[in-house]
């Protein structure tokens, strides 16, 4: 079990003081299933991947938040499933999520993987919590049994429902991501996962699927580069045959020049040979 987080005591002008307190982080209750375990993880990754080398937000789940002194001495535990928290110091890790410590900051967005014990409370009190106390910008819920995604967002001081797309998917400003059902396998359980998805309608990869992706761009890459190596290696030898085929195309030519011109040196010699003959024929003839 985690160590509780411990709140600082506080005083305020000098003479209020607020006594520190020990937060529990864990209420010893498991989460509902596997999935709803192994989503949350997805949910956390798939952020950090999205924002990966930014530091300026906080992705959590399954964690709880504290947000007044009455609520951490009743021991009203509050835990989103999935939260995002923008413009904090993300570069660190909490046991919980304590409202006072994050210079008042709540939640921007809070994701509820409902369930058959949870969903009356999530779609009520939580929501109500979330809207009049959090003033989270957006709230989602999604229930995996029936695989229904419905999520709301502050206009301005109420929740409205927000419009799913054509496929389903509903947009969250907050993080500039889809949100929608996507079938296939995360950490080898096959099942139908909540992910994000980017405005081309890509699906935000995890660190897994980041890398075989790289390796796969890589990989196309290195075969692109083969692939030419061997057309300029084909160029290069289609070029010498050419100039082969050019150089055997001169040597036939000076040959038959050069046969020409000795056939007609030939013929000179025979003509004037026969011009000899017929001078002295010439002269040998009685006039």
């Amino acid at each position: 079990m985690a160590a509780p987080t411990e709140a600082m005591g506080l005083k305020l002008s000098g003479v209020i003081t607020v006594p520190a307190m020990t937060l529990p982080t864990e209420d010893g209750e498991p989460l509902e299933t596997s999935w709803h375990r192994s989503e949350i993880n997805l949910l956390i990754e798939m952020i950090r991947v999205h924002w990966r080398g930014r530091h300026d937000f906080y992705a959590g789940g399954n964690m709880f938040i504290y947000y007044s002194l009455d609520q951490a001495r009743n021991r009203d535990y509050r835990g989103p499933d999935f939260f995002v928290v923008r413009g904090v110091n993300g570069s660190f890790s909490r046991e919980a999520w304590v409202v006072w410590e994050e210079n008042g900051k709540y939640p921007d967005v809070i994701i509820e993987l409902l369930s058959r014990s949870t969903a009356r409370e999530d779609l009520t009190t939580k929501k109500e919590l979330y809207e009049r106390t959090f003033r989270t910008a957006e709230y989602f819920c999604y229930d995996p049994d029936t695989h229904l995604l419905r999520g709301w967002r502050l206009a301005p001081m109420r929740y409205s429902e927000i419009e799913a797309s054509p496929q389903g998917w509903l947009f969250c400003e907050q993080v500039g991501l889809w949100l929608g059902l996507w079938e296939g396998r995360y950490l080898e359980e096959p099942s139908t996962w909540l992910r994000f998805y980017d405005a081309t309608g890509n699906v935000v990869p995890t660190y897994g699927e980041l890398a075989h992706q790289q390796a796969e761009q890589e990989s196309q890459a290195r075969r692109q580069a083969e692939a030419q190596a061997e057309q300029e290696s084909q160029a290069r030898r289609q070029a010498e045959v050419q100039a082969e085929q050019e150089s055997q195309a001169r040597r036939q030519a000076e040959a038959r020049a050069e046969q020409a011109e000795a056939e007609l040196a030939q013929l000179r010699e025979s003509l004037q040979k026969q011009g000899v003959a017929l001078a002295e024929d010439s002269r040998r003839s009685p006039n």
